[in-house]
């Protein structure tokens, strides 16, 4: 594990722990507020991602953004991450392997973030962060506390592309994250 963040992202610069180093143009790392009391965890970056080195930038990434609008969040206020730092090919999930290969980086970077609030966005995050026998259906808009962190799963951005009901619980699960944050 890195002390620091400048230690931790030189790390990363030439990864070459899975196969997804060979298809990256740029690793993503993270980005937001390196003290955040909330943070983020998606799965894996997208083509736009990929093309500019920063997580949510695409479609799923401007509905996030609106979402965060409607609750009040401010991005730059939050740290926004990912299960793995490079592309997977055709934004397919990560696979076990390439997931195992970036989580100790992911790791400290929540070591070093310290939040409070741990939002987890889909199933891929949530089963590599808190176990494979969770479930994002069943798990969504409801907290778990572990290692005294707070983590509410909720849907990916990605998937309200695909299916819009699913906005109003992504927009429900961060309100509740919003009204825990101003308890704190």
């Amino acid at each position: 594990m890195f002390d620091t963040w400048e230690e931790l992202e030189e790390s990363i610069k030439n990864c070459n722990r899975c196969k997804l180093y060979k298809g990256r143009n740029n690793i993503v790392f993270g980005t937001g507020n390196k003290n955040a009391d909330i943070m983020f965890i998606g799965e894996g970056p997208g083509a736009d991602e990929d093309m500019q080195g920063q997580p949510f930038v695409g479609k799923a990434g401007k509905l996030m953004n609106m979402a965060f609008e409607i609750v009040g969040i401010n991005r730059q206020e939050v740290y926004i991450a990912n299960i793995v730092k490079c592309r997977p090919p055709s934004n397919r999930n990560p696979e076990e392997d390439e997931a195992q290969a970036c989580l100790n980086y992911l790791r400290n970077q929540v070591m070093l973030v310290k939040p409070k609030i741990i939002v987890l966005l889909g199933s891929v995050s949530l089963k590599n962060i808190l176990g494979k026998e969770y479930n994002i259906t069943s798990s969504r808009g409801k907290w778990i506390e572990k290692k005294d962190i707070l983590y509410m799963p909720t849907w990916h951005p990605a998937a309200l592309l695909r299916d819009e009901t699913k906005k109003i619980d992504f927009i429900k699960d961060l309100k509740l994250v919003m009204e825990k944050y101003n308890q704190f």
